[in-house]
């Protein structure tokens, strides 16, 4: 259930009316917009309080929310989140393109694909130090080393980093080395780490299972939100048809859709969405026109040699480059901004 109302509504007001409702044991969380003020209510809300909150002075409507998620959704929160980290804006006017290898190798590895992806106009450097595989004899990651590895790479090139957390018990220590922290799509649904998540106080993007609905991702965004932490982003990464030629289907309708049912950002991933490098760009460019608020993109400078084996879709630098280049002619012609010229390196020292 949300309470509305607008955004000449005085504070007094406003924190009657939160007052009012965890008195009654609910939790109240306020969403202040350009032209209203939603405060959503969690709990079991009786129609008794509901009545009493349509009354107060200051509301102007007080409205059920039918769906399981409420935090997540667009009737809670109508305008668009924006996330701020170090001067990048995910979820606002500008195209966001997060690049790097699967997993991180070695110090030198990771140092020349940070300042390719930095050189290209990246703005996130992307890398695993804990690796979910399918089999338990392969390429497992090189852990909190790959960690502080690319932590040292993201501040020497100027990039934000985002890396993928696994279990609870790491999720302190990926929060203490990377800008973002990533939920894979095995653990989408992984709940003691989303609940985890929801008290980590950095970035998180939520890929979706490979074969979840709309409604199953938006509500494993919802433990993230209800744990308290409002900085969510929602991934579309493929799912699992019957067709066997791409590694998965990149569901483009996700995009819009998502956009439609939340205001969280939507990022696209047409690599693991693929799985094929031909396809990438392609898809990088579709998921653009769909509306995506950026793009996680996997480029290696040696794929065919990844220590992952994943290297199919990883794309050689220069097609990388090449890419972000056409992204800034087409950013422009569906509402986005995005320049390959960025940021010098000092701004995004530890402390500023």
């Amino acid at each position: 259930m949300i309470v509305i109302t607008s955004n000449t509504t005085p504070e007094e007001q406003i924190a009657d009316i939160v007052r009012v409702i965890e008195k009654e044991g609910l939790q109240a969380s306020v969403s202040k917009g350009a032209d209203r003020t939603v405060i959503g209510l969690i709990g079991q809300v009786n129609p008794q309080l509901a009545e009493h909150l349509r009354q107060m002075k200051g509301v102007e409507n007080v409205v059920k929310i039918t769906k399981s998620y409420k935090l997540a959704s667009r009737d809670f929160h109508p305008e668009n989140t924006v996330i701020k980290i170090k001067g990048v804006e995910i979820g606002g006017d500008e195209l966001v393109v997060m690049g790097g290898p699967c997993a991180v190798e070695s110090p030198e590895q990771i140092d020349e694909i940070a300042g390719l992806v930095k050189a290209a106009g990246g703005q996130v450097l992307r890398g695993g130090a804990f690796k979910p595989r399918t089999g338990p004899y392969s390429f497992q990651g090189i852990g909190v080393e790959g960690l502080i590895m690319m932590a040292e790479a993201g501040q020497k090139h100027g990039l934000l980093t985002i890396t993928e957390v696994m279990t609870p018990e790491y999720v302190d220590i990926c929060a203490e080395y990377a800008d973002i922290l990533q939920v894979g799509t095995r653990n989408m649904q992984n709940f003691d780490l989303l609940r985890k998540l929801g008290t980590c106080g950095k970035p998180v993007l939520l890929k979706r299972g490979f074969s979840a609905t709309y409604d199953e991702l938006l509500n494993a965004a919802e433990y993230i939100l209800a744990g308290g932490n409002p900085d969510v982003m929602l991934c579309e990464r493929g799912i699992r048809t019957f067709e066997s030629y791409t590694r998965n289907t990149l569901d483009l309708s996700a995009i819009p859709v998502l956009q439609q049912l939340s205001h969280l950002p939507v990022i696209s991933d047409p690599s693991h969405g693929t799985g094929r490098r031909e396809l990438v760009e392609p898809m990088s460019k579709a998921s653009v026109a769909a509306g995506a608020n950026g793009l996680i993109i996997e480029m290696h400078t040696d794929p065919d040699n990844s220590m992952t084996g994943d290297g199919v879709q990883s794309l050689f630098p220069d097609q990388f480059a090449a890419l972000l280049k056409d992204l800034e002619k087409l950013a422009p012609l569906v509402g986005r901004t995005f320049s390959t010229s960025k940021a010098p390196a000092e701004a995004f020292k530890v402390g500023v």
